[in-house]
């Protein structure tokens, strides 16, 4: 078929390279000849989200912050929520993943949060999702790979309105009408990502967190589906004790009720300190990210998330997430320099209950250096545990590259016939989690690579 390592940084390349720095460009023949032959795309069966794993004093706060201010610190005044039975549209250029995504992400808020939600074909509904070109979205947010709005139903009523008030998260009072804008020429992955997010937010929260472990409603995008911790967020905002136009105040003194009933469970959890995240260290982590290798500024950036983070005395998965950065702009400069970062972080995220998402991260990259020392034995279990853990987090692209990386472990073990099989099986998933024509042109690029050796060789 082809060498493993060649796919794994194609892919790896790809999955580095954010939604907003794709570009979209025509289909040559040999490309779509390819994909005709790829294993089929693959897909998730039943959800299995993890419950939250925190006290439920810990949660009620959480609850609090996520539903009073904006990523960007601004204060919110009053509590918003939909009181009426929502309905949702999609419309624009929706692909076919983007609806099956769609229908089952609406199942699981019906059944997981509670939530009387419906899609309709026709008419005016609470909440548009408008499939659009990626280009059409970086004309107005540069930044963005998808993003929702109030009281717009169209990226052109929103583009004529963005300077209206209506179109202002602080003013809302109540909500009624929003607009979701997905990019539907990004992979399967990219556009179900979305879908969680935006619509988790068109519903609830519109704050990020980046002490929550467990949870969608942080910027360091680890989790990519709705989490368990998600959905009771969700089923308590519609819980009958809460009611649009309450205060901060009176959302706290209502919402410790609330969550005992909802999450008996979280009663029986001992409450764990709070510690607020500095903006010092969100800009930080901020200017840590970007495309391509990583530049020296990104790295000083990074080394001052890791150092406040050690002033503050963090352990948990924010102390670690500096260092996997790190990792990640050294490795091919400094190899045995990002191996020491991944490890740090690995370290962390082993005394943080709730960070197996987290902890399968970095074994994708701690397991690319056993391979290359011929460890593939040793690393196997890792590796079965790590794409354990991907499958229930339904994180195709992250699965697709761990199940490469088994393949050569496999390989390494002289289990030639199984190695074969599970490195099909990593197609099938990358065509979802990358899609299928990034997964083509790598295969084209790498048998290029590969003839061309030969010939050198030769």
């Amino acid at each position: 078929m082809m060498r493993w390592s060649a796919l794994v940084l194609a892919l790896f390349a790809a999955g580095c390279t954010t939604v907003e720095t794709i570009q979209t460009v025509p289909v040559s023949d040999e490309v779509r000849s390819v994909e005709a032959t790829l294993p089929p795309t693959k897909t998730f069966g039943a959800p299995r989200p993890w419950p939250p794993a925190r006290s439920n004093k810990n949660i009620a706060e959480d609850f609090v912050a996520l539903h009073f201010a904006l990523e960007s610190g601004a204060a919110l005044p009053v509590f918003t929520r939909f009181e009426t039975p929502v309905t949702v549209r999609l419309t624009g250029s929706p692909t076919a993943s983007m609806q099956r995504d769609l229908t089952r992400l609406l199942n699981r808020l019906k059944r997981e949060a509670g939530i009387n939600i419906r899609q309709i074909r026709e008419g005016q509904a609470n909440i548009t999702i408008e499939a659009v070109s990626q280009e059409d979205i970086l004309r107005i947010l540069p930044n963005a790979a998808c993003f929702v709005v109030p009281n717009a139903s169209s990226l052109d009523e929103y583009r004529r309105d963005r300077r209206k008030a209506k179109s202002s998260w602080t003013e809302l009072r109540q909500r009624e009408r929003l607009g979701i804008f997905i990019p539907y020429d990004v992979s399967p992955q990219e556009i179900r990502d979305c879908l969680h997010e935006e619509l988790a937010q068109a519903l609830g929260p519109l704050n990020d967190l980046y002490h929550l472990p467990d949870s969608v409603f942080n910027d360091d995008n680890i989790h990519t589906v709705l989490t368990g911790f998600d959905m009771l967020i969700l089923r308590a905002a519609y819980a009958p004790e809460l009611r649009t136009g309450m205060s901060r105040e009176e959302v706290t003194a209502v919402i410790p009720g609330v969550l005992s009933r909802l999450n008996p469970r979280g009663n029986r959890l001992a409450a764990q300190p709070a510690t607020e995240t500095p903006r010092e260290w969100i800009d930080a982590i901020q200017k840590s990210l970007g495309p391509g290798p990583g530049s020296p500024r990104q790295m000083r950036a990074a080394r001052k998330a890791a150092s406040i983070g050690q002033r503050l005395g963090w352990t948990d998965h924010r102390r670690a997430y500096p260092h996997y950065l790190m990792g990640r702009m050294e490795q091919f400069r400094n190899p045995n320099e990002a191996l020491r970062q991944f490890q740090i972080a690995q370290q962390f995220l082993k005394a943080t209950p709730g960070t197996e998402v987290h902890q399968a991260y970095v074994t994708t990259q701690t397991a690319a250096f056993a391979l290359a020392q011929n460890q593939g034995p040793r690393v196997l279990p890792e590796l079965n545990n790590a794409i354990d853990v991907m499958t229930r987090a339904e994180n195709a692209s992250i699965l697709a590259t761990l199940l490469l990386l088994k393949s050569e472990a496999l390989k390494q073990s002289g289990q030639l016939q199984q190695a074969r099989s599970v490195r099909l099986d990593s197609i099938g998933w990358a065509r979802y989690g990358f899609g299928s024509e990034l997964v083509a042109q790598s295969l084209i690029e790498s048998a290029g690579q590969r003839s061309s050796s030969s010939t050198t060789d030769g």
